[in-house]
């Protein structure tokens, strides 16, 4: 069941009320889900019922996105700003240093939320901010493109896409390996949350200056790529792996950029995996996992 919660949250630009929507579900060791920009938290819809059967998952629409408002008027949706205000959000949903999964965007403030100490375990899958400059202006170009396109199109030629597997993929192929595995109601839903996505631009603008370069010490970190991956390419793995030398690696055989959809069994395994609890002395003397 979805559901709103608001709060103050102490921004570097000041103190201010935000709402963000929200879904909870599930039993166990609680599992933030962030998704990626454009997206809303629909897309852990294929893996959230797995997930839920070990932890208690809470999976938000980013400020800006899906059902949650954008920020407030003078405040941007950046790096620093954004994660101040997951960890209001955390509190205000009394979640103590959840573990943290996030794709794409959702994978660098999952990241960022790790190395500021505020969860306790981090998945990334596909993480934004491991890029050259040409493969994030590739990145965002397509993703601009995908913006335009999803505002473009008329709703009833939307659905009348979504009826076919050719017509999913006409829609999502950029993010999905299998788009044909996507239903047509949630073909139809994100492609409107694209378009309607208030926090888009700002959120786009503001990753022009984005590379996460610190390490995430002390807690267990899992990077993982989809082989498919056609925004986020696969090659940037190898050098998020450099940035945090103690995260594993992980391979996603055959699956695209949003990897929930195209692989729920071995994505939510992913994600159990890396959310497990681990005593501290076990991080500084398990070697790490490179498999792609």
């Amino acid at each position: 069941m979805s559901a709103t919660v608001s709060f103050t949250a102490p921004t570097p630009h000041g103190p201010r009320d935000v709402t963000v929507s929200y879904a909870r579900e599930g039993r166990g060791a609680p599992l933030l889900l962030l998704h990626g920009i454009g997206h809303h938290r629909q897309a852990w819809d294929p893996v959230t019922h797995i997930l839920a059967a070990e932890r208690e998952v809470i999976a938000l629409d980013l400020p800006g996105f899906g059902a949650s408002p954008a920020l407030p008027a003078g405040l941007p949706h950046d790096l620093p700003t954004t994660a101040a205000v997951l960890a209001a959000c955390c509190a205000a949903l009394g979640l103590d240093r959840p573990h943290a999964a996030g794709n794409s965007l959702g994978g660098l403030l999952a990241l960022e939320l790790g190395r500021l100490g505020l969860v306790r375990s981090v998945t990334a899958l596909s993480p934004a901010g491991f890029w050259t400059e040409p493969e994030r202006r590739y990145a965002f170009g397509v993703l601009t493109g995908m913006r335009a396109m999803a505002r473009r199109l008329p709703g009833p030629l939307v659905e009348r896409l979504s009826r076919t597997a050719a017509g999913r993929g006409a829609l999502t192929s950029t993010i999905y390996a299998r788009p044909g595995r996507r239903s047509p109601e949630a073909v139809v839903a994100e492609t409107r949350a694209l378009a309607g996505a208030e926090g888009f631009a700002e959120t786009l603008r503001a990753g022009r200056r984005v590379r996460f370069t610190d390490d995430v010490p002390g807690i267990p970190v899992t990077l993982a790529w989809g082989t498919r991956d056609r925004l986020l390419v696969p090659r940037q793995g190898p050098r998020a792996k450099a940035a945090v030398p103690g995260a594993r690696l992980v391979r996603l055989p055959g699956c695209g950029h949003v990897p929930m959809n195209d692989d729920p069994a071995l994505v939510a395994r992913v994600l159990l995996d890396g959310s497990r609890d681990h005593p501290a002395s076990a991080l500084s003397t398990s070697p790490s996992t490179v498999l792609l």
